[in-house]
């Protein structure tokens, strides 16, 4: 079994309607941690020892946050800044991360249509997660297509609750060694098609 450390960031959890909803399908799953940055450093003052032990002790590393201004919360950068040091995380001798695996989880207002090259945003969420993506590169980790729930605002709770489910089933996935990596990097985002990459008989 995988040990899941699901980061999840969201400065104003009590309006959230979906990220609410995603972390409580997943939070008490057997073999997850959650660890809400938030409600864990409301100044901001990360500590850095424990970050650092909950990553080295767990092998997928999920980070889950709206998708603020094409990027994350402000916290998820005190966290980079601060727990991923060099010689530590990357650098001379930093390989305390080398081959973990590593995405994001993330709900934008936007529908789909908005991230594409010739719609409203102009490029597509994993451009916009480069940075997200290179870091993971530059620590060694295995970073793999996003989970993203698109078009937030007016999201009727049928959708929600299909988001909710497929969340689930892709933590479930993750954690039982059950999701084919190698179908899942075919795909923009990992829930564009999960009968593709989780294996048969095994959710």
């Amino acid at each position: 079994m995988n040990h899941i450390l699901l980061l999840f960031a969201h400065p104003a959890l009590e309006k959230s309607r979906v990220n609410r909803r995603l972390a409580r399908a997943v939070k008490k799953l057997r073999g997850v941690t959650f660890n809400d940055l938030y409600e864990q450093y409301p100044e901001f003052d990360v500590d850095v020892a424990r970050e650092q032990e909950l990553l080295v002790t767990h092998d997928i590393i999920v980070m889950q946050h709206p998708f603020y201004w094409y990027s994350t919360p402000p916290i998820v950068k005190q966290w980079e800044d601060l727990v991923l040091e060099h010689g530590w995380a990357y650098g001379t001798n930093g390989d305390k991360l080398r081959g973990k695996k590593m995405l994001t989880a993330i709900t934008t207002g936007g529908g789909e249509d908005a991230y594409r090259r010739d719609g409203h945003n102009g490029h597509t969420v994993n451009e916009l997660l480069a940075p997200i993506s290179q870091t993971a590169k530059l620590c060694g980790m295995d970073y793999l297509p996003p989970f993203v729930a698109y078009g937030t605002h007016g999201m009727k709770k049928d959708t929600i609750r299909e988001h909710q489910e497929d969340y689930r089933r892709v933590i479930e996935a993750l954690r039982d060694g059950n999701l084919d990596f190698d179908a899942a990097r075919e795909h923009s985002h990992l829930n564009a098609d999960l009968d593709a990459i989780i294996r048969k008989g095994s959710d």
